[in-house]
């Protein structure tokens, strides 16, 4: 099927054809045929790089009005936004942040890029412009299954689709165990593929020896340093460093390049500093263009983040976290697609960002800590990894590897290269989730009482999974934590009959979009702010960071003591005393989160704070971003509790 065959604008057509785009691959072919031209519902689950994309286009330039783009990441909005704005006489919007407004300023694009916060706060917020909308996209929809983000994507597209029933939905994702399941939730048609433009081979290796899927096998020289007990002969014994050095220089060798994913963030800087003494830059010919990027990273700031990237850079090499600035991702992201960079060192978060192919994939590591223990990674998170092997025109084939031993070698090849990834299952039922949302549809008066809620989450994936017993139960437990908590109550409207009215405080909370118990906590504690004789703005920050709103920051064992005494010496500016936290550990991490924001506004520089809190820039910047959105969730409700908190525009105003 060509392009010129589809219902497309001719400047449409030539733009595809500019970009070498003139035939359809098959999985584009099956969604034209499904009706993504029509307005049909359409679900199409299919690998990474066999065109999604495109797809989206199709649905997006063919309908009959204006389209929304929800993805789920920031710097995948950016990429997708930088996409549809090259398409010829195409307005397009972007909104990722400002969760307080109605995003009205987006009305009359032709298309919208959003997360699917972004568009569950305008939708809180009373905006028309959703109304509108002829067909909507939603990128990665498997992460209906996420924990914190699932439920709003979840909900959000139920409540688009209730405003508008006749609003076209077109769902991409990768493959995953019950995609029917989905399309029958959204009513649409399922275009299910394992098509790819690249044929991609998985294979484990164990020490240097590599046994794929389809057959074949490779041998790599390693270099047997890490075990001084081994003689070198018994491959089991080879260090997963090293195997995975010599599976990175063997693709670089032949003119390759390498994605590495490693379980942390230390360990991608760790493995990036090893890769960077076999001097790939200088294999691949690349010196002058890696010292131009390192300089560009060095640009960004002078952090001592900042100095290991341009380091590494210099070498051919990057490493790639969530602790980086965006500065810093967009150069290293950039230098690897322009092939300045022969291999990044990533942690898995890459894999389901932008888009960055390589001939290879190494995933050293397959289990992570989780709370107490470490754990398998997903399936479908390992093969979002390894589906990033391969360049469309560029490489006659990809690789994707898992590094092993002969004792996991059978588990890898049964959970990894021949597994399923897992089905995809809702977490509206989370009850912190859930309050969220039953506050959301009280607040915005879609709902009045809880079979009115009901109503509004019977078009929810959820609903349609597990039936509506279950919910109504959630709900209810739900509604009684709302009132409980002020956010939520109930007047009696006779005998019997009663309807659910948001609280001033609890309209306000959803409105700045956040969560109930955040709205709770600030409340509070602006409330006893306001009985100090003189709250701080380091008052102000410990209320905002002991919010299951602010992340996290981490707290090591070496610096605990340090953050303790911090905690002592100014509990007269804390809101809470020592002996009434409900967790001394969260706790703590929150005080040392504040004390950093303090000594922010307080004129300490980024690289002073990533030096002293052991925090990556990336996090500081993070940190910055929500304590801005959470202190002007804090004005409002002091405004709207009659609280008087100076100190609190204070710290808004430095920040």
């Amino acid at each position: 099927m060509r392009v010129s065959d589809l219902p497309l604008a001719e400047p449409y057509v030539d733009h595809f054809a500019e970009r070498g785009i003139r035939e359809l691959y098959p999985p584009q072919a099956a969604a034209v045929d499904a009706g993504v031209c029509d307005g049909a519902n359409v679900v199409a689950a299919i690998p990474t790089a066999s065109g999604k994309t495109f797809v989206a286009e199709l649905g997006l330039l063919t309908a009959d009005g204006p389209g929304l783009y929800v993805c789920p990441l920031r710097a995948l909005a950016r990429e997708k936004y930088e996409a549809f704005a090259s398409l010829p006489g195409v307005d397009v919007g972007i909104s990722t942040g400002d969760f307080d407004a109605t995003g009205e300023a987006l009305a009359g694009n032709d298309v919208v890029v959003a997360t699917s916060e972004k568009v569950d706060s305008a939708i809180r917020n009373g905006a028309d412009w959703v109304d509108e909308l002829a067909c909507v996209v939603v990128d990665e929809v498997h992460l209906l299954g996420a924990e914190r983000r699932g439920p709003t994507l979840e909900v959000t597209l139920a409540t688009l689709r209730r405003r508008n029933p006749d609003v076209q939905v077109v769902a991409l994702s990768a493959t995953v165990d019950n995609p029917e399941a989905i399309a029958g939730w959204l009513d649409a048609t399922l275009v299910e593929s394992d098509w790819r433009p690249v044929d991609l081979r998985t294979g484990v290796a164990v020490g240097g020896h590599v046994d794929f899927d389809d057959g074949t096998a490779i041998d790599v020289a390693v270099a047997d340093e890490s075990n001084p007990e081994t003689d070198g002969d018994d491959d089991d014994g080879l260090d997963d460093t090293e195997v995975t050095a010599a599976l990175v220089a063997d693709t670089v060798a032949d003119g390759g390049q390498c994605l590495a994913f490693v379980r942390s963030r230390t360990e991608a800087v760790a493995l990036a500093e090893r890769l960077a003494e076999d001097g790939l830059a200088g294999e691949m010919g690349i010196g002058s263009a890696a010292e131009a990027a390192a300089d560009e990273v060095e640009a960004v700031d002078g952090t001592v983040t900042g100095r290991q990237l341009a380091d590494c850079l210099r070498s051919g090499v990057a490493f790639h976290h969530a602790g980086l600035r965006s500065g810093h991702r967009s150069v290293v992201e950039a230098a690897f697609r322009d092939r300045d960079a022969a291999c990044i060192c990533a942690t898995p978060t890459l894999a389901a960002g932008v888009n960055v192919p390589a001939r290879r994939v190494v995933v050293r590591d397959q289990k992570r800590y989780a709370g107490s223990a470490m754990e398998w990674l997903p399936t479908l998170e390992v093969h979002q990894m390894c589906g990033r092997a391969g360049r469309p025109g560029l490489d006659p084939h990809g690789e994707a590897v898992l590094v092993g031993d002969e004792d996991t070698e059978a588990e890898l090849v049964e959970r990894y290269v021949e597994g399923e990834p897992e089905a995809v299952e809702s977490k509206l039922a989370d009850p912190a989730s859930l309050r969220t949302h039953v506050l959301s549809a009280i607040a915005t008066g879609f709902a009045e009482t809880e079979e009115e809620i009901l109503g509004v989450f019977e078009g929810t994936f959820y609903a349609r999974e597990a039936g509506a017993g279950g919910l109504a139960d959630a709900v209810a437990v739900a509604v009684d934590d709302l009132v409980a908590a002020g956010m939520v109550r109930r007047e009696t409207g006779g005998v019997d009959a009663y309807r659910l009215v948001a609280t001033p405080v609890g309209e306000t909370t959803s409105k700045q979009y956040v969560r109930p118990e955040t709205g709770e906590r600030i409340v509070a504690g602006l409330r006893t702010a306001a009985e100090m004789a003189s709250a701080t703005t380091l008052t102000v920050f410990e209320v905002i960071c002991d919010t299951p709103d602010m992340q996290d920051t981490y707290l090591g064992n070496e610096e605990r003591a340090e953050i303790y005494r911090f905690a002592r010496a100014n509990a007269g500016q804390l809101t809470t005393a020592m002996g009434e936290t409900d967790d001394f550990e969260e706790w703590l991490e929150s005080v040392k989160t504040a004390r950093i924001l303090d000594e922010w506004i307080g004129g300490a520089t980024v690289e002073a704070l990533v030096e002293a809190y052991r925090i990556g820039p990336g996090d500081l910047d993070s940190r910055i971003e929500r304590a801005e959105w959470l202190l002007s969730a804090a004005e409002a409700l002091a405004e709207t509790t009659g609280l008087s908190v100076p100190a609190v525009s204070r710290a808004r105003a430095r920040l």
